[in-house]
């Protein structure tokens, strides 16, 4: 019975679901780049480019993972973040926020705003990668157990 299966097993389609990742970022050509790379990766990307809107789309289309600026047009990401955050829709959602301030307060603000990971602009894209992988791992880890 074994050796019967065994063909089966191994012809069968292995389906993975794409993961999603809402970029917010004001400025257009960093999110083109982000889109890009992450595209390569195999992930599947949405961009807004005011906070308001990436909230919408955060809550309409659950991404696995939001990337977040800090200086948006409208309302600033700790905002956001803490609004993800606090939302029963998206309270699972990790979010990575990128910004090209390194205060120690504004590192702090971000934390107390919920993100799971600070990372300084400009960033190491492989870096960021792996901070992404670990970020949804983690969240699926929690799920699971």
């Amino acid at each position: 019975m074994q050796d019967q299966l065994s063909p089966v097993l191994e012809s069968a389609p292995v389906t993975t679901r794409r993961r999603t990742i809402l970029i917010i970022e004001d400025d257009e050509a960093v999110s083109d780049v982000l889109a890009v790379r992450l595209g390569r990766q195999g992930f599947q990307t949405r961009t807004a480019s005011c906070g308001r809107e990436g909230l919408a789309l955060a809550r309409a289309q659950r991404p696995d993972l939001v990337l977040l600026d800090l200086r948006l047009p409208d309302v600033d990401g700790f905002t956001i973040c803490q609004e993800l955050v606090d939302d029963p829709v998206t309270s699972g959602t990790p979010v990575i926020i990128l910004s090209g301030m390194e205060r120690p307060d504004v590192i702090r603000r971000s934390r107390a705003a919920g993100c799971q990971y600070y990372v300084r602009k400009p960033y190491d894209p492989n870096a960021l990668l792996i901070l992404i992988n670990q970020a949804i791992h983690e969240v699926e880890a929690d799920r699971l157990a």
